[in-house]
């Protein structure tokens, strides 16, 4: 079968870039350099749908819904690395954000052939980790119309859930099938049709934005302290020392002894310190306030 890609964008020749070879390293990758300084505007002219999506999963994740990524190839990739951030950055489950790539686990490292053709099997995949109207589907494809993707999306919007669609691609396949649209065209590719580069790094910029905005909306930053990081090496326990230290005011043995007493939760170490209490009545008081420091202290402060 045949395919016309000539319309898609991130299809296109660059004329920036035609006589690529011909260049020296160093003209090479000044026009690299330059093509991906375009980036960061092209994602700044969707930043309204950006906030729309953080508000959407950041609502998925007060219900108690999951947030789910569909891609394949570098898009899936990109999704899965997203994902596995936030455990250890915000203290999430490893449900709570999951990435799902075309042909699975296999093509995290290698490409499965034909696995993104294939639209059944993202409406699978999502059926297999039971998936619900409560969770929200984020769809990844620089194109915008990989059927992996797209059979994912339809799947997922006829059981009711909200669709976002990160594309690279204006009025894409993708983009018609989700409720909110994130299409950030970053125009044609310095290597024509290799979106793991300009498109990949606006995906990945996307992504950020998605996790990051939402854990914040989610009360699991203070100030712009990661409250809620997990302690699973050496680095991070230092990290969580210092960022009570940051936020309180504290020495290090303060901190370190609160620490202690919280069985390291960073989050409750800062309200017992700030709010004088101990820490069952810290994590009670955060329970109460959905994990919110700011209202636990308003609280405190009014009692």
């Amino acid at each position: 079968m045949s395919l016309n890609l000539h319309h898609l964008v991130t299809e296109g020749r660059n004329t920036a870039s035609e006589n690529i070879d011909q260049l020296s390293t160093a003209e090479m990758l000044k026009v690299i350099n330059d093509e991906d300084k375009k980036i960061a505007f092209a994602v700044e002219a969707i930043l309204p749908e950006i906030t729309q999506a953080v508000d959407a999963i950041t609502a998925a994740f007060a219900r108690g819904g999951r947030l789910i990524y569909s891609g394949a190839g570098t898009s899936g990739r990109l999704g899965i690395l997203d994902a596995s951030e936030c455990p250890p950055t915000f203290g999430t489950s490893p449900e709570q954000v999951i990435g799902l790539i075309a042909g699975g686990h296999k093509a995290i490292l290698q490409a499965v052939e034909n696995a993104e053709d294939d639209a059944e099997q993202g409406a699978k995949d999502l059926q297999a980790i039971n998936f619900t109207a409560q969770d929200i589907l984020v769809g990844i494809a620089a194109s915008g119309r990989t059927p992996y993707v797209l059979g994912a999306l339809s799947w997922a919007k006829q059981r009711g859930a909200v669709t976002i669609a990160i594309s690279c691609n204006a009025q894409s396949p993708m983009a018609e099938c989700a409720e909110i649209a994130l299409s950030a065209v970053v125009g044609p590719e310095v290597v024509t049709g290799s979106s793991r580069l300009k498109a990949g790094t606006a995906q990945k910029m996307i992504l950020n934005m998605l996790t990051t905005g939402s854990m914040i909306r989610s009360g699991k930053v203070f100030g712009n302290l990661m409250v809620d990081v997990e302690a699973t090496n050496q680095k991070l326990v230092q990290r969580q020392k210092n960022i009570v230290i940051e936020a309180t005011g504290c020495g290090a043995e303060e901190a370190g002894a609160a620490l202690v007493a919280c069985n390291g939760q960073c989050k409750t170490a800062i309200l017992m310190i700030l709010a004088e209490l101990t820490a069952e009545q810290a994590q009670a008081r955060l329970v109460e306030h959905k994990g919110f420091i700011r209202s636990a202290l308003l609280a405190s402060a009014n009692k």
